[in-house]
């Protein structure tokens, strides 16, 4: 079995999370931010893995805690229950059409954490979940998962849309790159680090 679970407490958020990579697709529990409530639970979705989530966070203050302390916590249970990676297709895209928006995810499971996030947005927020969030949830998660994420928002309107289209994308894009593949590891070094 491919899971982790991870506690990472703060001054400023307290978060456990369990992630199971061959799941079902279910989310259950809350950051307290509804809008990535409802971005986790598509993720899970659209992955097929399975998170569960306790959390509490300086809410009062604004999501900023809370939205970046869990993209740590999801990269680093992604590292956990990726383990020595061994024999993954590594590899995965995703083109995603969500309405009038459109996105797409490219990452490498590689060990090298990088991000790329091309995606503007119109407003300041969607719910209670800031939109410059989005980008710094992700650059979390990449540099505490070792994944190389390219994320591009190449057209769209509502906010609400190009976010879901987004995390759908990258849904799908990992769901490729972590399946096991025949044969020995994908680099030419013969180790993903």
């Amino acid at each position: 079995m491919r899971n982790a679970t991870i506690h990472r407490k703060t001054y400023e958020t307290d978060i456990q999370l369990t992630l199971e990579l061959d799941g079902q697709g279910r989310f259950s529990g809350s950051s307290g931010v509804g809008f990535l409530d409802h971005m986790l639970h598509a993720f899970a979705v659209h992955s097929g893995c399975d998170l569960t989530l306790q959390m509490t966070g300086d809410l009062e203050v604004d999501c900023h805690h809370s939205v970046e302390d869990l993209g740590i916590v999801l990269g680093q249970a992604l590292k956990e229950a990726l383990g020595d990676k061994g024999t993954l297709t590594r590899y995965g895209s995703f083109t995603l059409p969500m309405d009038e928006a459109l996105a797409f995810c490219a990452l490498d499971v590689s060990g090298r954490p990088y991000l790329v996030f091309d995606c503007p947005f119109r407003g300041p927020a969607m719910g209670d979940l800031d939109c410059a969030m989005v980008g710094e949830f992700f650059r979390a998660l990449a540099m505490n998962s070792g994944i190389t994420l390219h994320l591009r928002l190449m057209y769209g309107e509502n906010d609400h849309h190009k976010a879901e289209a987004l995390f759908k994308a990258f849904a799908h894009a990992l769901a490729i790159a972590v399946q096991p593949r025949q044969g020995t590891i994908l680099s030419s070094k013969g180790v993903l680090e």
